[in-house]
């Protein structure tokens, strides 16, 4: 009987090529894979025509889907390899872990003791344990040698780092011949090392996996296999080639608690692979190495050439003479520190020197696209998923929304009737706690039919749709009775007032009528004035939407008609007798009630609203802000003439006023507008001539008003002013000239130089 262990790196293609080899050289009649035991069933998914990695296995609890673990797998990865080989092989092939029915167990057990205050049980990890779980309380201890032991051997060998060794060692390794070996023996005196003269022995949950590890090992034994091939992590290799006896192993998992789990296929990304998860191994560059095993000989040329069209994409100029002095010098780079071949690091300093003259700001671009990679994966339909899940796949192809791990922009015209139904469909899963849509910024317009996207799908947007299985079988079904929960469970109006328009942006109307009527339940007993202004920019928007949507909202505009009531009536009391803070917070309000009410077609409510400002404005006992921003809303509303505005503006200015309150009453008005300031001769002019004739003391006092009001103008707004306060005061277009300087006896004495110079002397 023959059992081989081979210590391997997750998500290294170097150790997956020196995999490959002694898999062929050996040729196992078995082959046990670390990953979970809960996966077995669907390994020979792997070997599905339209499975295309990076994709992870998924294991969850059934009864709290967040209880999840990934295990992620790239075509690069050493256990992928050893998969596709069992499979052409056709020889059994068994994942071998703890189980995740145990792992999960264990972690709530932990979860319940933590939140009773007690300290947890010693349970987390190893260097190879599981790190990425969605719910994961434990702690990998702060000693180097516990998070990276492998560090130990790095700085031995003169690396700053344990990836930089690995890679150098394993991963850029040609020659695979006796590998394993030198890394079993490395990880066995490194294990010696820690346990014996750091003192520090594995913690408890690795204890369990890697006793996990061995029962798998001894059943195959038992099942009379002559030659078993074992693929694990580098840092397990000498807990399964010395064993402990059986009955101790069998004495520590004895009555682990238990967990009912599933598990599936889902489409990872190389981006997500840069996180722990599961084998608890992030890599920094997938892209890289997904290039190297890509790359059978040159790797250099290859790789810059993809660097070269990258930043061509961008509008960079990048030449083939580039390429080829890249190269060149990577390959000095690689010669002048004692490397065989040049690495990432050479790579990139060539590419950073040649081909961008040095700016290092394009070389965020080449790591997002090449160094880490956007590819996205793809699982057969035959994969175990949920009704919830089989609906969303059903809606990307009939809507033609093909997921994508890069971020990418949607325009979508809601006239037409495909673009609707994805907007709706994106909307819904927003819903859900799904956002695979976000929003896409002015892109949009202002218009309503147009809508601006920005689509990048996530892995853990899979776990996201087991947990909102719950809801309903489909998209729409789950995303009505998550809102209408949503709305049931809340007491604020505004927030329900955003509901009630993203279910109406989703075409919920199951959910529409329980959401308005609790909108409306809530808007009678709400007391408070400044509550009721919060509800209203959304329940306008809400009103606006009816056209485009085709969806009948008369019942929001009668609340809307009578919450508006009710604040044209209490503001001017809610207004009185409040601080600075509480102004800051009613002149947002103020704005906000403003902007609603542009946007509807009501003449009669928009009158009562600038009877209320106007009422606002001269009410001389209320906060600086509120006056200046109510007078600015009616002199842009053309309720204020100039005259009037100039009459209140004098008033807020005057000497004997407080001199906070009338920076208060300025920051009210102009906030946000410097161009009113620079267009405004005699606006510019009575500013300049308050702040001139304030004291030192008052001046300093109000200084830290007039910065926050001029920080809102934007930079060229700022860079016009300074420079008129530079060159002084210009007089206005088509003023009259004043002669109370003119010296005319002076004037007259430069006539006979300037017949000279114009040569009139001649014509006389």
């Amino acid at each position: 009987m023959n059992t081989q262990v081979f210590g391997v790196r997750h998500h290294g293609p170097g150790s997956a090529r020196s995999l490959v080899d002694a898999l062929r050289s050996l040729a196992p009649d078995i082959l046990l894979v670390e990953g979970p035991p809960e996966g077995n069933e669907l390994l020979a998914l792997a070997a599905h025509a339209e499975m295309c990695p990076p994709v992870a296995m998924l294991v969850y609890a059934p009864d709290d889907p967040s209880d999840a673990s990934y295990y992620p797998f790239a075509r690069f990865s050493p256990e992928w390899q050893a998969i596709h080989y069992g499979l052409s092989q056709q020889i059994p092939i068994r994942f071998m872990d703890l189980p995740l029915a145990n792992r999960i167990a264990l972690r709530r057990l932990e979860r319940a003791e933590t939140s009773e205050g007690e300290t947890p049980a010693d349970g987390a990890d190893g260097p190879s344990g599981e790190g990425g779980t969605s719910a994961d309380p434990q702690e990998e201890p702060a000693a180097p040698w516990r998070t990276d032991p492998m560090l130990l051997l790095a700085q031995a060998a003169g690396f700053e780092d344990s990836e930089r060794w690995w890679e150098h060692l394993v991963e850029e390794r040609r020659d695979t011949q006796s590998l394993f070996a030198g890394i079993g023996a490395a990880m066995t005196a490194l294990r010696e090392h820690l346990e014996g003269t750091l003192d520090q022995q594995p913690v408890l949950m690795e204890r369990y996996r890697e006793a996990a590890m061995r029962r798998v090992v001894r059943a195959a034994e038992k099942e009379g296999f002559q030659r078993v091939a074992v693929v694990c992590g580098a840092w397990h290799v000498p807990a399964l080639e010395r064993r402990p006896k059986q009955t101790e192993d069998n004495r520590l998992l004895k009555r682990l608690p238990k967990v009912k789990t599933m598990a599936t296929w889902v489409p990872w990304t190389y981006g997500r692979l840069s996180y722990a998860s599961g084998y608890g191994a992030g890599i920094a560059s997938p892209g890289w190495y997904d290039h190297l095993w890509g790359a059978h000989g040159d790797v250099a040329a290859p790789w810059l050439v993809k660097v070269a069209h990258a930043l061509r994409g961008e509008g960079l100029d990048v030449s083939s003479a580039h390429v080829i002095e890249s190269v060149r010098l990577a390959e000095s780079l690689a010669a002048m520190r004692a490397r065989p071949l040049p690495s990432l690091a050479e790579f990139n300093d060539a590419a950073q020197a040649v081909m961008l003259f040095g700016e290092s700001a394009p070389m965020r671009l080449i790591h997002e696209r090449l160094v880490v990679g956007e590819r996205l994966g793809q699982v057969p339909a035959e994969t175990p998923s949920t009704p919830l899940q089989e609906d969303l796949r059903a809606q990307q192809r009939r809507l033609r929304l093909k997921p994508s791990a890069s971020d990418q922009s949607l325009m979508l015209d809601l006239r037409k009737p495909n673009d609707l139904a994805r907007s709706h469909l994106l909307h819904r899963l927003r819903l859900l706690s799904l956002p695979w849509g976000r929003d896409g910024g002015s892109e949009g317009g202002k218009g309503t039919f147009k809508e601006s996207w920005r689509l990048k799908w996530e892995p853990d947007f899979e776990v996201a749709l087991i947990e909102a299985g719950r809801w309903g079988s489909s998209i729409a079904q789950a995303a009505t009775a998550a809102v209408v929960q949503d709305a049931r469970e809340c007491e604020d109006i505004g927030q329900l007032a955003s509901l009630a328009r993203q279910a109406l942006l989703a075409e919920l109307p199951e959910a529409i009528e329980p959401i308005i009527a609790r909108l409306q339940a809530r808007a009678a007993v709400a007391a408070d004035v400044l509550t009721l202004m919060d509800a209203v920019p959304e329940l306008a928007r809400l009103a606006r939407y009816g056209d485009v949507r085709k969806t009948a909202l008369e019942q929001v505009d009668s609340l809307l008609e009578g919450v508006l009531a009710r604040i044209f009536i209490g503001l001017p009391n809610a207004c009185s007798g409040i601080d600075a803070e509480a102004a800051e917070r009613i002149f947002a309000q103020i704005q906000g009630v403003h902007e609603g009410l542009q946007i509807l077609d009501a003449a009669a409510l928009r009158a009562s609203w600038l009877r209320t400002l106007a009422a606002l404005a001269e009410m001389q006992r209320l906060q600086g802000i509120i006056r200046g921003r109510c007078c600015r809303l009616l002199l842009d509303s053309g309720a204020l003439e100039e005259e009037g505005a100039a009459r209140q503006l004098s008033l807020a200015l005057s000497v004997g006023g407080d001199p906070s309150q009338s920076a208060a009453w300025l920051d009210g008005f102009l906030r946000d507008s410097g161009q009113l300031l620079i267009h405004d001769h005699s606006l510019w002019q009575l500013i300049d001539q308050w702040v001139s004739a304030l004291s030192q003391e008052a001046f300093m006092q109000i200084v830290p008003v007039l910065r926050r009001t001029f920080s809102s103008f934007e930079p060229a707004e700022r860079r016009q002013m300074g420079e008129r306060v530079k060159r002084g005061m210009a007089p206005r277009l088509g003023a009259a000239p004043s002669d109370g300087d003119f010296d005319q006896a002076r004037a007259e004495a430069t006539l006979p130089l300037l017949s000279r110079l114009l040569g009139l002397e001649d014509r006389e």
